[in-house]
């Protein structure tokens, strides 16, 4: 169900140590487009907005949100304990208006919530398990209540999908990013990576009951969705 190579790294002291590293040299335009699943977020929600945040390991997106919309309260969850706990380092006074859950879905609290994300994981789900995910998601969600998703989604044909991982792998290089590990990293994508098109994306949303699907983020190998449940 869960991808158990690629999720074992979140235990993983080196990695979890310079995770904060990670995701700008990988995902290009990172920061703007945490700053902009605010703004989208925002346009619909109160001030103060309960968020539920799955895939929290970190808490990148959470110090993001937080910081900039001083009334929202979270609830955040991983299943890595580990990077749970660099979650509450990275908040640090920020914590007092998060509440952390060790899990995945099935153990979020039951809402309704008024909004959700769903931030560079959804790719770790094989389709079916991905489809129930974010029908939980919608489930703990009050009528009409935005959800933003972003993950890995690019084309995957036999022709191009080593043309995508190849410019995947340079933007980290040029990015900073240590070319080995870099290759390493590349390898897990293309050998475990539950990775599916922007169509195949876009239909799960819909199947999952959510509608107004809108594309706001496209960066290469990357793609975000915003949703009405």
């Amino acid at each position: 169900m869960q991808n158990d190579e690629l999720l074992a790294n979140f235990s993983n002291p080196d990695v979890i140590a310079r995770y904060t590293q990670g995701p700008p040299r990988y995902m290009p335009g990172y920061a703007d487009m945490q700053r902009m699943t605010g703004v989208l977020l925002a346009e619909k929600i109160p001030e103060d907005a309960q968020v539920l945040v799955l895939g929290a390991g970190g808490g990148l997106e959470l110090k993001v949100f937080a910081e900039t919309y001083p009334g929202w309260s979270f609830d955040g969850v991983d299943p890595a304990p580990d990077m749970l706990g660099l979650a509450r380092q990275t908040l640090g006074p920020l914590s007092s208006r998060v509440r952390l859950h060790e899990g995945y879905i099935d153990d979020a609290p039951e809402g309704p919530f008024d909004a959700a994300t769903c931030l560079l994981t959804l790719h770790f789900l094989a389709p079916e398990e991905r489809r129930r995910t974010m029908e939980e998601i919608r489930r703990r969600l009050k009528p009409g209540a935005p959800f933003v998703a972003a993950h890995s989604s690019f084309p995957q044909s036999e022709a191009e999908r080593p043309i995508w991982l190849s410019r995947y792998a340079a933007f980290a290089v040029a990015s900073g990013a240590d070319p080995e590990e870099v290759e390493g990293a590349r390898g897990a994508v293309e050998r475990s990576l539950n990775t599916l098109t922007p169509e195949e994306d876009e239909a799960l949303l819909e199947a999952a009951g959510f509608s107004d699907i809108e594309l706001f983020y496209a960066a290469f190998t990357w793609r975000g969705w915003l949703a009405a449940a």
